[in-house]
């Protein structure tokens, strides 16, 4: 499909384009491997000779699907389904990095994110330096080292909703000489791509807003094609030759697709966080209403936010829409509308929170966020109590902090139930 189209257009049609007599729907291969005639055949798929599907570890029509429609809805040259969010970021980072590498990361990301860059990867030899994204320019920029690799933020923080300075950070890597990473979960393709302000690559939980439905755990790395790492001298990984594949370098080989082509061949091959078939396919269908959704939840949630904020109990309100927000004219800058979630405290602390949360009847206490369902949750105690006090204070996360999801039922209905719960506090 021409990527020209407008994302509306992607959404329902891209990634799956039928022949003559073919399904009209893109079909489910629940299938781990598949059939050839000739040995040599299966040879050259292994030798990447020759392309095509020969186990689902590494890859499947389905999944493919998928992959095609997010590389076209963000704008990029290709895709690598993964099984989670954190199997794309993880994905991502040992796809560039090796021991003794480094990143520089925004310290407002999402709190396993945080704990996966600073501690998991600490023990395989990677450090990450997580810096304020409000920084200057200058002190950020003082953070990278000669061995860092990349520099990851997300467009939208989790829970915190900042809105990352794209020109900032693109001028910071490109100085650098290092790929800009960005998370897009919270907006998705349908309210920013990070690719049109600078992004290199760009990751996804499509667990969250891409599936919608709290259906499908999934994550997806996307590659704009544009960081030369054959120029670089950063990465001799995929600039110099591969023993596990006869010496092959990949940048020789797959040019711009060098980075698709290893995280595919040596990270998915021997980790194994491929995405379900089936997990693909419903994600794949979820996508087709992906903006008429967008659009719904961020309609919701500016009316909640405004509603929140002119509440008598509610001690403050986080949402880059209103006018108030430190984050709204950037969210202008960057964003079509600022999607469905909020943070915001109700007066009397945490205490007040976790009352407000157990009187809600509408909205759900859930371990997710960004489905078609309002739900609330308490992040201090559930998605970032690993993390220390200390940290989840550098992080934003205070203790009478509630993330809401805003969904897409009727925004009345999800304001009456906030509003009797708060009566009860």
């Amino acid at each position: 499909m021409d990527n020209n189209y407008h994302i509306e257009t992607i959404s329902v049609q891209g990634g799956w384009e039928p022949k003559n007599g073919e399904p009209r729907v893109a079909p489910i291969v629940q299938s781990t491997t598949y059939k050839y005639e000739t040995a040599q055949e299966l040879a050259d798929l292994f030798d990447l000779k020759a392309a095509g599907h020969f186990y689902t570890r590494l890859s499947n029509p389905t999944v493919e699907f998928l992959e095609r429609k997010m590389a076209a809805l963000c704008g990029g040259i290709g895709s690598i389904a993964t099984s989670s969010g954190q199997g794309a970021t993880s994905l991502l980072a040992l796809n560039l990095c090796s021991a003794g590498d480094h990143i520089v990361s925004s310290d407002t990301i999402y709190g396993g994110s945080t704990n996966l860059l600073g501690h998991s990867l600490a023990k395989l030899g990677i450090e990450t330096t997580f810096v304020n994204q409000d920084a200057p320019e200058s002190e950020i920029a003082a953070a990278i080292r000669p061995e860092t690799k990349f520099i990851f933020v997300e467009t939208l923080s989790n829970p915190s909703v900042k809105v990352v300075d794209f020109d900032k950070f693109s001028r910071i890597a490109k100085a650098a000489g290092i790929p800009l990473v960005v998370d897009n979960t919270f907006p998705t393709p349908a309210l920013c791509r990070p690719f049109d302000f600078g992004a290199n690559i760009v990751t996804h939980s499509t667990s969250k807003f891409a599936d919608g439905h709290a259906s499908a755990l999934g994550g997806i790395v996307v590659d704009k094609g544009d960081f030369d790492f054959a120029a670089s001298d950063k990465f001799p990984a995929l600039t110099t030759p591969d023993e596990s594949y006869h010496g092959m370098v990949y940048t020789k080989t797959f040019g711009k697709f060098a980075f698709l082509a290893k995280a595919r061949t040596h990270v998915m091959r021997d980790f194994g966080m491929m995405m379900a078939p089936m997990n693909a396919w419903i994600t794949n269908m979820n996508l087709e209403t992906l903006a008429l959704r967008m659009e719904r939840h961020s309609y919701n949630a500016q009316k909640v936010a405004e509603f929140l904020e002119s509440h008598p109990k509610v001690e403050w309100v986080n949402y880059p829409g209103l006018k108030s927000s430190p984050e709204h004219e950037r969210a202008k800058k960057y964003l079509k509308a600022c999607g469905g979630v909020m943070t915001f405290g109700p007066k009397g602390g945490r205490a007040a929170a976790e009352k407000l949360m157990d009187n809600l009847k509408l909205a759900a206490i859930v371990c997710h966020v960004a489905d078609a369902r309002t739900g609330v949750l308490h992040p201090a105690s559930t998605t970032h109590r690993q993390l220390s006090e200390k940290e989840q204070i550098s992080t934003g996360i205070l203790p009478e902090l509630i993330r809401l999801s805003v969904g897409i039922e009727h925004v009345d209905d999800i304001i009456a139930d906030l509003d009797q719960a708060l009566a009860k506090i």
